[in-house]
């Protein structure tokens, strides 16, 4: 009856931090996306940071995998490998989403600002790339150096959140905001800046035209 009862309050405390990361995982890029629809006066680009961002922190998913589950690493680290713990992925998550997320609206708040003087959509990305491209990377770098000091420590669940999220840091800012967020930019062009109409309109949001003097918000 003991080991019954143990079995199902492990199952309870697995389930809660299941639905925690479920809401985590649906709230976090609600708000964001919100939050970018705003500054942007933009309908696509919130949508492509959230996605980008999923691709670092899915690496770093990946890479856990390899060096705590399968144990590759584990002499030099001095753990034993072993299934991941529940609550790792999502303070992981939490915290990769939001440093990841700084990065993008420093970079993405400078390309509109630009676009917005020029309306030159390649222009605006380049500029905006020269003017945020070393603050991203250096500000990365320190912040992995940060997080991979805490591979030091003595508890696995601190060694696997510390690495995770380094890993997540340098791709993020180097692969994703330094290659991949310039790159997608500059392909889709005038949707970048796409906006209905009526939400334009609801919103008093000014339509800037581009370069090529048409208007950015659709209709």
């Amino acid at each position: 009856m003991r080991d019954v009862l143990g079995q199902w309050g492990r199952q309870v405390y697995r389930l809660r931090w299941w639905l925690f990361g479920l809401s985590v995982l649906s709230l976090a890029p609600a708000t964001t996306v919100l939050a970018l629809l705003v500054l942007l006066r933009s309908v696509l680009l919130p949508l492509k940071s959230v996605i980008v961002n999923l691709l670092s922190i899915s690496a770093s998913y990946g890479a856990l995998v390899w060096i705590f589950q399968e144990g590759h690493l584990a002499q030099w680290l001095h753990f034993t490998p072993g299934p991941i713990q529940t609550a790792t992925p999502i303070i992981m998550f939490c915290l990769i989403f939001g440093l990841s997320m700084d990065y993008e609206v420093l970079l993405l708040s400078r390309v509109r600002e630009e676009y917005e003087r020029t309306g030159d959509n390649v222009l605006a990305v380049g500029v905006g790339l020269e003017r945020t491209g070393r603050l991203i990377t250096w500000a990365g770098a320190i912040m992995a150096g940060v997080f991979f000091a805490f591979a030091l420590a003595d508890s696995v669940i601190i060694k696997a959140v510390g690495i995770g999220i380094g890993i997540a840091v340098i791709l993020d800012a180097t692969v994703v905001r330094a290659l991949l967020v310039p790159a997608t930019m500059r392909l889709m062009g005038r949707w970048n800046w796409w906006v209905p109409a009526p939400l334009a309109h609801l919103c008093r949001w000014e339509r800037a035209p581009d370069a090529r003097g048409y208007s950015t918000g659709g209709g």
